[in-house]
């Protein structure tokens, strides 16, 4: 068996399943520059897992020169490839940098005029063989399989581009039970419809397979059709045998085509890792940057020797060595490692604690951390400490039974700041904004199912100790562009003390009815079931209710309701769609409440029995800190904040959530109409102002407003709905035809209501074309806290991404203040809490909402006290407003 191999690639078939291998982020993929990037990742995925490990002799990436008319094939056939869909604008433009991408991966690119990529490879791989090379060709469209033979493999994408199938004669022969060459009979009987070309009619894949398995070949079946028994078959193939010939003639890759490019100048020239990091930075390709540095740093590619991680030795911490660590100093950066998301129970991996001048010092046996040496240290407030995601070390050290203090320096906050659109939490990444580079977590130890921690100690301690070295280089650099920014105060007064108290938060958790639960989960089984079988009498027939192509088929087929709305894959049959039905058909409402309950159910029934822990019977849910535009936090593992409030069944589950003491109450303290005020203040409207500093009803206000009404007016429920519509749809810049589509009204009308509005509300609408304004001549906007977001679409080409952009203009610096102000309540609220010596804990942020948990007989001094804390957190020109409520469970205290 021959050592020297030759690799030739499908280019274009390859860059199109990448394309949609990531169809579904292709709006988040998008470059500083605007380009699109989903297939240019899925692509580097595909060289650096599949071609690069390969390390071939030869190698090219083979290309279609044109359309394929301009190849004999469209000779034959005049429509040959007629059909198909328009190419995406999105993958167009990222065309070009596919080719450069290949170049820099050391493969040659090759096309050539009159020649399909296949006629490329078909060739090029006779020439290998016959020149002694092992062939191997990749491509995502299985046509190339009939080129396999003993010396040549033909793996076939699937999945996307990095999961492969392998197609040699022998597994061909196993799934098809025919040889390569018959692959080419068999698309001669049945044609192929993605090329646009006939076979035989009626004929599909199995009746081919039946045909060839008893006759072989195309010519020693028409050669034996005119013996075959009288059938609808018979005459369709004698029919159609000019077309079944020429289908073949279509169908077969040639392997003797004239190549202006000889075999010997395709060598593999391997990956250009030098040229590759600006093109990486050019498309932001982080972890791809990250990976190159960490393959330079460990030799294993030639480099200029910028490493980080060069002179970083760790000592494994031994009872007989701790007191080396009172060297340390007033200032030191420490880590805890530890498996997965979840720091309340995933296992701790190892700890590293040092700095550059003393040295580092870890051990995989966390326990060690409770040692008098390294807890004296770690408990010392008056000893500066630099960490990575300080909450999440916060609750690590809680489950050790020790308090972190002195904490001065989270990068993982103060890069949040910074930028939060390129921002993705993990460490490698975000240090490259400082040209320092890691090696990343997963080049360690794998992700997902492939997780899997070193069994070298040495290792794991080495990985952690580069870290707690960066997190020491990059404080200086890092508080810098804070300053710069103007966001120090940000950072020290808001986001730092905030992350201690959602600490507390977490740890604390929040107690929960298990029984409650079950019981509630039974009974909407019922009832599910009930509804579940009402809509099989009405259809006539059982389906799979959770299968939106069986719900298409019977609703819009069988029923025949009218089509609203089509996707790529069938008939829409999402939630605006169906209550659009509900009325003509009662089998639509039923449908409605089945996917309400069975929601319920899955979601926050079985799905909040998932995740409380045995040891409290509470929930400890996560508030992200560090994952919205916005600023607003975030709840995961579960998600409190998302319990449906707008169905009775919904806000009955927070009858689960109750104290964690007898003779305890749960407590609520919540913001009126928040966002509206901010707004009355940033924008200085004198009579949105006026509205709040005389305590009026701001929507009935809006209401005489849009309708014309005097100041007197009683203003009905509906007039009231509609203006509540208008004021938030404003602040999230709401188009008329969005507002007609909210409120069910024409667009002219929705118009009306909204130049109406600006009338009322002049310094409103200067406001928004100031901001708008500012954010095109910045790139960015600010909460009145100076958080800033990003806007990188805000002058971009295209028009909805620029109108995004300016939506989001005007609505972040309204929802990033109401963020703002939330954040400043808690630490303040925190603070209170402590300087009244009450019980009372804080459990949980619900969007404008606190919620506590404190004993009955504190309930009145604590509304009294956590009210005016809130309503005085900040000072805007216009009051803050806040209403308390209390009772035995979540659900009964409002």
């Amino acid at each position: 068996m021959t050592n020297k191999k030759l690799l030739l690639i499908d280019g274009n078939s390859l860059a199109f399943r990448a394309f949609y291998a990531m169809y579904n982020q292709l709006d988040r993929m998008i470059s500083h520059e605007g380009l699109h990037t989903n297939a240019l990742v899925a692509f580097n995925n595909f060289l650096d897992q599949i071609v690069d490990p390969m390390q071939p002799d030869l190698a090219v990436m083979a290309w279609d020169a044109g359309s394929g008319k301009t190849t004999f094939r469209g000779e034959l056939l005049s429509s040959y490839k007629d059909g198909r869909s328009k190419t995406p604008s999105e993958f167009l433009e990222q065309f070009p940098y596919l080719r450069e991408m290949v170049a820099l991966h050391g493969l040659r690119n090759y096309q050539q005029d009159g020649l399909e990529a296949d006629d490329i490879i078909g060739t090029y791989s006779r020439l290998g063989e016959a020149a002694g090379y092992s062939v191997t060709i990749v491509t995502g469209d299985q046509d190339l399989i009939q080129l396999a033979t003993d010396n040549v493999t033909v793996n076939v994408t699937k999945k996307g581009v990095t999961e492969i199938e392998r197609y040699t004669p022998d597994y061909i022969f196993k799934k098809f039970n025919l040889t390569p060459a018959q692959i080419i009979e068999k698309k001669a009987l049945t044609g192929d419809t993605s090329d646009n070309y006939p076979g035989v009619t009626k004929v599909g894949e199995k009746t081919a397979l039946k045909l060839l398995a008893e006759y072989h070949d195309l010519d020693n079946l028409y050669n034996n059709v005119d013996g075959m028994k009288p059938s609808k078959m018979k005459e369709n193939l004698m029919n159609d045998r000019d077309q079944a010939f020429r289908a073949r003639q279509l169908a077969t890759i040639l392997t003797a085509a004239d190549l202006e490019l000889p075999l010997e100048e395709i060598e593999y020239r391997g990956v250009d890792y030098d040229a590759l990091i600006p093109f990486y930075e050019k498309l932001d390709f982080k972890q791809q940057l990250a990976k190159i540095k960490a393959l330079k740093r460990s030799g294993q590619i030639a480099g200029d020797d910028t490493v980080d991680e060069k002179n970083v030795q760790v000592v494994e911490l031994k009872d007989s060595n701790l007191r080396a660590l009172s060297m340390l100093g007033d200032k030191f950066a420490l880590h805890i490692e530890y498996v997965g998301e979840d720091y309340h129970a995933g296992e701790m991996i190892g700890f590293v604690i040092g700095n550059a001048a003393v040295g580092y010092y870890g051990s995989r046996d966390v326990s060690l951390l409770q040692q008098p040496e390294l807890k004296a240290l770690i408990e010392n407030d008056k000893i500066q400490k630099n960490v990575f995601n300080v909450k999440a070390q916060l609750v690590l050290f809680k489950r050790l039974g020790l308090k972190l203090t002195g904490v001065n320096f989270d990068f993982l906050l103060a890069a949040y700041l910074l930028d939060t659109v390129d921002n993705d939490n993990v460490f490698a990444t975000l240090a490259q904004r400082f040209d320092i580079y890691l090696t990343p977590d997963e080049e360690v130890y794998g992700k997902g199912a492939k997780f899997q921690i070193p069994s070298d100690s040495g290792r794991v301690l080495m990985h952690i100790a580069h870290k707690v070295n960066a997190l020491m280089a990059l404080e200086e650099p890092t508080f810098s562009a804070l300053n710069e920014h103007q966001q120090t105060h940000l950072y020290t007064d808001i986001e730092l003390p905030l992350a201690h108290v959602l600490a507390n938060m977490e740890f604390q958790g929040i107690k929960v009815n298990p029984e409650y639960l079950q019981e509630r989960g039974r009974d909407l089984a019922q009832r599910i079931e009930d509804i579940q079988s009402a809509i099989y009498i009405e259809a006539g027939e059982k389906i799979n209710l959770n299968s939106p192509k069986q719900l298409g088929v019977l609703l819009f087929e069988k029923m025949g309701l009218p089509v609203i709305k089509k996707t790529k894959t069938g008939y829409s049959t999402a939630i605006d769609v169906l209550e659009k039905l509900a009325p003509q058909a009662p089998i639509v409402d039923h449908i409605l409440q089945y996917r309400q309950l069975a929601k319920l159910k899955s979601t926050y029934i079985d799905g909040l029995l998932s995740v409380i822990y045995p040891e409290d019977s509470k929930i400890h849910t996560r508030f992200l800190q560090t994952l919205t535009q916005t600023g607003r936090l975030s709840s995961v593992d579960p998600n409190l904040q998302n319990i449906p409030m707008r169905s009775e069944e919904g806000r009955l589950i927070r009858t689960a959530f109750v104290p964690s003491e007898p003779n305890w109450q749960i407590f609520g303290a919540d913001y009126s109409q928040i966002e509206l005020r901010v707004l009355a203040h940033v924008t200085g409207d004198a009579n949105m102002q006026k509205a709040f500093l005389n305590g009026e009803d701001i929507h009935a206000e809006t209401a005489r407003a849009v309708f014309g009404l005097p100041n007197d007016a009683v203003v009905d429920p509906l007039m009231r709905r509609t203006a509540k519509a208008v004021n938030f749809g404003i602040v999230y810049g709401i188009s008329d035809f969005g507002l007609a589509n909210n409120l069910g009204i024409s667009r002219a009308e929705a118009k009306r209501f909204i130049d109406t509005y600006f009338q009322e509300f002049p310094q409103i609408h200067d406001w928004m074309n100031q901001i708008k304004q500012f954010a095109h001549d910045h790139g960015y906007v600010e909460t009145i806290a100076h958080r800033r977001r990003y806007l990188p679409d805000i002058n971009a080409k295209n028009f909805n991404l620029r109108s995004f952009a300016e939506r989001t203009a005007m609505n972040s610096p309204i929802q990033g203040s109401a963020a703002d102000i939330i954040k400043i309540a808690m630490i303040k609220v925190n603070d209170a809490l402590k300087a009244h010596h009450f019980q009372a804990r804080m459990l949980l942020q619900v969007h404008d909402e606190l919620i506590f948990e404190a004993p009955s007989s504190e309930i009145d001094e604590l509304s009294e006290i956590i009210t005016s804390v809130m309503d005085s957190a900040v000072s805007l020109d216009v009051p803050l407003k806040v209403e308390s409520h209390s009772g035995a469970t979540w659900y009964d205290a409002k």
